[in-house]
């Protein structure tokens, strides 16, 4: 909000649990669409309705990729964790991969006293420096393509998504598109949903970074364990199955009353 006269303007900031409170709703509402996108993927695998099976799942892809965005700008709007100087730091990465390394970074350096030295092995305790070459690495393995994909799909490139000069293919990003579904993006919302509870603790509190980090870490592990061996084609194969049980057992409960006495 700008107040003033030509030359003169005065700015009005928005405090900050006013701003977290706008990001918490915006989170809700994107939580309650990809909620409902979920179930309607399910029913269409159910159906054997491929087509829109794949609608469904660039849908959650891109709401994912809002999804994400949103949740770091909760995470860096939780009052008593970042300052107005550091915010603006975080938000003048030029993409959103970069704007969540650097919040992770900002977080370290926080908490452990870092202001300007590089982050390594020497400027940070060997149990720190592993655990943030760990979340970087998490964040570069299973995250940073979603970011990629969404900024395709949001230019309609739902099929085929160009190359900056939008002259050919990006064959990378396209198989990555064709590489999602509805489940493996479910787990990757879940990792990114754990390791923004880490992000939290360590800049709000680092008693209970140290206290829950071992924990909050185990259920990564595990999602990542379910990301990589959870077949998709079984999950598809039981959605249709399931269905089909579930017709044929309404069928028969259909018959059987039309039966006389």
């Amino acid at each position: 909000m700008c107040f003033g006269g030509r030359n003169t303007h005065i700015y009005i900031i928005k405090p900050v649990y006013k701003l977290y409170r706008y990001h918490v709703e915006n989170l809700r509402s994107l939580e309650l669409a990809l909620g409902h996108i979920s179930r309607a993927s399910r029913e269409s695998i159910s159906n054997g309705n491929e087509k829109a099976s794949q609608s469904f799942t660039r849908l959650y892809a891109f709401l994912l990729g809002a999804w994400f965005e949103t949740r770091l700008k909760k995470l860096i709007h939780e009052p008593n964790s970042f300052t107005l100087d550091e915010r603006k730091v975080i938000l003048a990465s030029s993409n959103q991969y970069d704007k969540w390394l650097n919040t992770i970074e900002l977080a370290f350096r926080k908490k452990y006293n870092v202001p300007s030295a590089k982050i390594s092995q020497n400027s940070l305790p060997f149990s720190a420096f592993s655990r943030f070459q760990e979340l970087k690495r998490i964040f570069s393995l299973e995250i940073k393509n979603i970011i990629e994909i969404r900024n395709k799909l949001a230019h309609g490139q739902w099929i085929f998504p160009f190359n900056s000069d939008e002259d050919d293919i990006q064959n990378d990003t396209y198989q990555q598109i064709n590489k999602e579904n509805i489940l493996s993006l479910q787990f990757k919302k879940k990792i990114v949903f754990n390791v923004a509870y880490i992000i939290t603790d360590l800049v709000v509190s680092k008693l209970t970074f140290e206290r829950d980090f071992d924990k909050h870490y185990s259920d990564i592990t595990m999602i990542m364990n379910q990301l990589s061996s959870k077949s998709y084609d079984d999950y598809k194969s039981n959605l249709i199955n399931k269905k089909k049980n579930g017709i044929i057992k309404r069928k028969g409960k259909s018959s059987s009353s039309s039966r006389p006495l």
